[in-house]
This record gives structure tokens, C-alpha cells and sequence, in this order.
């Protein structure tokens, strides 16, 4: 099979000119890095960022293998007592060793998700109500322009003072750190996507409206019929937005309430201050970026999914 002149320009531009511009960064990187002092010593260009994500990955897999041996001992012992007393009673006890990286990666993305669908199931029937309602929308405007942009190192003193006072058991299903992130996600996660709604379905097309008149379709069956099939590209640009930042907003807000995820990593790491500290941080740069890019690149492939138009192209 041969490229034509067309095909070799359309490949360079989809795969040659990134791979450049990435490995003119990296070069620059290495050439900067290298020259800049710090208290803990050089700031690690490339190869020292990869050998400690190579690092952690290998702290994961240790993690893991002394905790398969924990249970296996106690599977051992309890077995052991079942035989000589079939009527003793064992116990599991829970494994109680430090979360790895990759441990931490995962509570992050069930927060992430968690404040988000939360702030999702809200914003959007409210957009939906406030973009066919000009009175409802009158009535929420100044609400959502007051709060929207409020930053989340504002709220999350508010929530956590809320939630230690609100949540309080003696057995709590979910630890109030993660309660506190999560809702911190969510307050920050609701406006986009609830004023791309609003304005989604606020310009509906007043043909499709009238037809709806004519044909005298009840209140659900033109928002599901009419408004929402005409809205999704809107809501899913607000849900994509809503979901960028809630990812971005989730580290500080991690950082600050030391929910164990990315955040508490980055923060543990820089007050660790050891050699290495400063690289597992970069690390987690890289992965923070990496998710919030797979992210979006989810919420679109979801909405092409989803949408009536199947020509929507990724960008």
C-alpha cells in the first residue's frame, strides 16, 4: 500500500508534528531542568520522572503482595483453629497498610465522579426548567452569577464545618474526608452545566415549539421529545466543563481536607521533602494532566454516543 502526497501531509499533521512539538518540550525540559538548583537538590528532568513512576508503580505492586501475605497468614491461622476446634470463631482482620500511588489515583477518580454526578443529577433538570421558564431563569441568575465564581478553597471550610457538624456516627459508611471533597466538587461542578442547559434549551427552535403547541404534548414529553434532543450538544459542553474543573478543583480540595488521593499525595510528598519528593510530585503532574485528558476525551466519545449528530468530530 502507498501514501499519496495527501496522505503523507495528513499523517504528518496527525502524528509527526505532535511527536515533535512533545519531544522539542522534553528537550527543553532536560536542558532547563538540569540547571535549576533547588533545596532538594536539581529540579529531575525526564529520565529521573519516569525512574520514579517506575518507582511507585513498583511500591504498588510490593504494597499488594504484603497484603495478599496478611490474609493469607490469617487464612492460615484461622484454618488452623477450625481444625482443632470446628466450633472456634475467626476473625479477617482489615489490611491497614499506607495507600500507594495508585491506590490514591483510584479514590481520586471515585470523588471526582461521585461530585460530579451528584452536581449533574441537580444542574441539569434545573437548566432544563430555567431555559423553558424565562421566570424561573429570572429567579436562579443572580444566584448562579453570586456563587459561580467562587473558588473552591472558599467552600471548603463551609463544607467541612458543615459536615463534622451534620455527619456525626459512631460507624460512618463514608470517612467525612471524602464526604467534604466530593461535595466541594459538586458545588463547584454546578454551574457550568446548568447555564449550558438553561441556554441549550432556551434556544430551541420556536418551529419545534409550535409543533409541540399544535400537537398538544404534555410538559415531560416535549422536554424529552423536543428540548432535549436539541439541548445535548449544550449540556454535554456544560458537563464537560463541569468536569475539568471538578477534577481540577478535587486536588486542592484534597490537599486541604487530606481526603487520601492525588492531592494528599502531592501535599505528603512536598512536606516529606526527601531527594526524590520533588519527581514523585512531577509524577503526579503528569497523571493528573494525563486523567483530565482521558476524561474529556470520555465525555466526548459518550456524547457522540449519545447525540442525534453522529458528525461530531473530537477536538
Amino acid at each position: 500500500m502507498t501514501f499519496g502526497t495527501a496522505g503523507i501531509a495528513e499523517f504528518g499533521k496527525a502524528l509527526l508534528i505532535p511527536l515533535l512539538a512533545f519531544l522539542l518540550f522534553l528537550g527543553i525540559w532536560e536542558f532547563s531542568a538540569a540547571r535549576i538548583q533547588t533545596s532538594l537538590g536539581a529540579v529531575p528532568g525526564p529520565v529521573e520522572v519516569w525512574k520514579q513512576a517506575v518507582n511507585l508503580v513498583d511500591e504498588h505492586r510490593e504494597e499488594r503482595a504484603r497484603q495478599a501475605a496478611f490474609y493469607e497468614r490469617q487464612d492460615k491461622r484461622n484454618a488452623e483453629a477450625l481444625a482443632q476446634d470446628p466450633s472456634a470463631e475467626v476473625h479477617i482482620r482489615p489490611y491497614t497498610g499506607k495507600p500507594t500511588f495508585v491506590d490514591q489515583i483510584l479514590t481520586s477518580l471515585v470523588t471526582v465522579f461521585t461530585g460530579f454526578l451528584i452536581a449533574s443529577l441537580i444542574a441539569v433538570p434545573i437548566g432544563i426548567v430555567s431555559g423553558l421558564s424565562q421566570t424561573m431563569y429570572r429567579a436562579i441568575n443572580p444566584i448562579v452569577q453570586i456563587f459561580k465564581p467562587v473558588s473552591p478553597l472558599a467552600w471548603l471550610p463551609i463544607v467541612t464545618i458543615i459536615v463534622s457538624a451534620v455527619y456525626v456516627t459512631d460507624d460512618p459508611m463514608f470517612a467525612k474526608s471524602y464526604i467534604t471533597s466530593a461535595i466541594t466538587v459538586t458545588l463547584c461542578c454546578l454551574w457550568p452545566t446548568l447555564i449550558n442547559t438553561a441556554v441549550g434549551v432556551a434556544s430551541l427552535d420556536k418551529d419545534l415549539v409550535n409543533v409541540g403547541k399544535v400537537l398538544r404534548l404534555g410538559w415531560f414529553t416535549r422536554v424529552w421529545k423536543l428540548a432535549l434532543p436539541a439541548a445535548i450538544p449544550m449540556i454535554f459542553t456544560g458537563l464537560r466543563l463541569s468536569l475539568g474543573i471538578g477534577w481540577m478543583v478535587l486536588i486542592a480540595a484534597e490537599m486541604l481536607a487530606q481526603n487520601p488521593g492525588l492531592g494528599k499525595f502531592v501535599w505528603d510528598e512536598f512536606q516529606n521533602g526527601s531527594s526524590n519528593s520533588l519527581g514523585r510530585i512531577m509524577v503526579a503532574v503528569f497523571v493528573i494532566g494525563l486523567i483530565g485528558f482521558l476524561l474529556d476525551l470520555g465525555m466526548l466519545l459518550l456524547q457522540k454516543k449519545v447525540s442525534w449528530d453522529k458528525e461530531a468530530v473530537l477536538r
